[in-house]
């Protein structure tokens, strides 16, 4: 059961999704620059493909009447076939090609056997049974005929959707132009890499790991570097960072405290709802919009930042990329060690997924699962995620992963 008080992920989502829109804009680009780009347009194949009936073995060509139903045939051979040099010709009965993988299929025939089921002597070839008329044989427009829808709009292409595309002939594909994305982090403490660190300041680690995100999902990044704690500052940020981009990032300040402007600066520029989400890392999470461009205010701990963006905003940004709707990969295998936790919260702690001796997929814990302990996401190659009713995990029970792999 969900804390009372605070809003479970699903409706933060669900809110989340509601409000959200695709971007506007697509552009022409060559297809070796298409890679993980979303798709604009609906393909539609302008050839078959196969173009032609051809052989898919390395064997004989044959007239299928022709196979021997006892004992074996003999068949002369009256020509070859390879790729790009077809048999100029027509089969009859008693007659066969010889063909390789890819060649296309002679006039009047429609069978290919083996070559290492075919006796050759000469010019005859002896074929035994076994066989079945139109075996061996890829037909034309087998895998996409003439008209056939081949890829729709909303898709991120993948190396096997431009390999297709490049088998149709095409050498340029429209896409959704690239998001714009900015963030920043806020707070007086932080200092940004190569910067000297005085007492009680700190390195900030997240905008390392949220330009390294946003990369992994091809946006155009805007970074902002390290906003301090000051109205005038953190306002003026935000104007700059809603004027260039479609959505806004930051990550620290998603509380209310005294000494947290960003929620009093919201609150004058946009709308935004302030939410305690029922997960665990990642409880302060802020989504809004300022002047119609969407933000996010992410905790200031290193891994409930990782965490909010993974289960929140990712998705979110994909919705307004175009994607497709595509729910990250989760499995359920056997944990091995006991897990602690206290119901109210879907909870998203750190695991190592690996196989055990008998080759099973199962996963452990990886230590201290506090939210500022960064090196537990480095560990890690999981989340285990325990539903908010659970009380905790024994040793041997199943449990539900999501892979790091999965989340792009």
């Amino acid at each position: 059961m969900t804390h009372p008080s605070l809003l479970s992920l699903d409706d933060a989502l669900s809110r989340i999704k509601s409000a959200v829109q695709p971007i506007t804009g697509n552009e022409r680009i060559v297809l070796n620059a298409a890679l993980g780009r979303t798709l604009a347009e609906e393909i539609l194949s302008p050839i078959d493909v196969p173009a032609y009936t051809n052989s898919a073995m390395d064997g004989y060509a044959i007239i299928g009447s022709d196979l021997p139903t006892e004992g074996k045939v003999s068949l002369k051979v009256i020509g070859t076939s390879s790729a790009g040099h077809p048999f100029d010709g027509e089969l009859q009965p008693g007659q066969t090609v010889r063909i390789m993988t890819g060649a296309m299929l002679p006039l009047g025939a429609d069978t290919v056997v083996m070559q290492e089921q075919v006796e050759r002597n000469g010019e005859m070839a002896r074929i035994g049974t076994g066989h079945r008329p139109g075996q061996h044989v890829r037909q034309a427009g087998e895998d996409l005929a003439t008209g056939q829808p081949v890829l729709k709009p909303g898709r991120k292409l993948t190396p096997a959707d431009l390999g297709s595309l490049a088998s149709l002939g095409f050498g340029e594909v429209s896409v959704k132009r690239r998001l714009r994305v900015a963030f920043f982090s806020t707070g007086d403490e932080l200092r940004s890499v190569g910067e000297p660190l005085a007492e009680g300041e700190i390195y900030d680690s997240n905008r390392y790991t949220l330009h390294a995100m946003l990369t992994r999902l091809g946006v155009e990044l805007i970074d902002m570097g390290v906003i301090r704690d000051q109205r005038k500052a953190i306002e003026q940020a935000f104007l700059d960072a809603a004027t260039i981009a479609d959505t806004v990032i930051t990550s620290g300040g998603a509380s209310v405290g005294e000494a947290d402007y960003v929620s009093e600066t919201l609150a004058k520029l946009g709308q935004v709802d302030f939410w305690k989400i029922a997960i665990k890392p990642g409880k302060p999470l802020a989504f809004g919009t300022v002047n119609d461009t969407l933000f996010f205010g992410l905790p200031g701990n290193p891994v409930s930042a990782m965490v909010t963006f993974y289960q929140i905003v990712q998705p979110a940004l994909l919705q307004q990329m175009g994607q497709d709707d595509s729910t990250p990969l989760r499995l359920q295998v056997t944990c091995s060690t006991n897990l602690k936790k206290r119901p109210g919260r879907t909870e998203f702690q750190r695991g190592l997924l690996q196989r055990d001796e008998q080759g099973r997929l199962t996963v452990s814990g990886c230590g201290a699962q506090g939210s500022h302990i960064l090196s537990s996401m480095s560990k890690a190659n999981c989340f285990i995620v325990l539903p908010a009713n659970s009380t905790g995990v024994h040793a041997g029970e199943p449990v539900e992963i999501q892979p790091f792999a999965g989340l792009i």
